[in-house]
């Protein structure tokens, strides 16, 4: 399986596009769309969003690699892009030793998506809180999860 335009899009939507290298809230370099630099890789001066593309399509092979390693039963599409989203997001080992990763195994779905919303903290100046980003995300992963069409971003005019 492989993820669709709407997995796509939030990732997209989620992650943001960024030319320049920064550190994102982990404090990981980052660059593009949420691509994690590794070691010897270097944009001094930036990329350009084709570029950005490139990365994120490589980066997302991975994220549904560890999707399909992981995940013994069935899932629809809005479920699989759900889960690349979240692998994406957090690494394939926050889905490893998930209870979110065993409910599913067991074929307990709508457990899933309640375990989707208390990935919702992040580390912030050393202190575990609520990120309001992260919540909006796994808000978003539910919809996808439950089969909801995501809305696009309105476009301006």
């Amino acid at each position: 399986m492989e993820i669709s335009e709407a997995g796509l899009d939030l990732i997209k939507r989620s992650e943001g596009f960024r030319a320049e290298p920064y550190r994102d809230v982990a404090g990981y370099a980052t660059i593009g769309y949420g691509h994690k630099l590794r070691p010897g890789e270097q944009y001094d001066h930036g990329i350009t969003e084709a570029t950005a593309v490139m990365l994120l399509e490589q980066d997302i092979k991975s994220s549904e690699g560890a999707v399909g390693r992981l995940v013994h039963v069935a899932m629809t599409q809005g479920q699989f892009d759900a889960l690349v989203d979240f692998v994406f997001n957090l690494g394939p080992g926050a889905l490893a030793n998930s209870t979110l990763l065993r409910d599913l195994n067991n074929k307990e779905y709508a457990l899933v998506g309640l375990q989707l919303l208390l990935w919702d903290h992040g580390f912030v100046a050393g202190r575990e809180q609520e990120v309001y980003a992260l919540k909006e995300r796994r808000q978003a992963e539910l919809t996808l999860w439950k089969g909801t069409p995501i809305a696009p971003e309105p476009v301006a005019v």
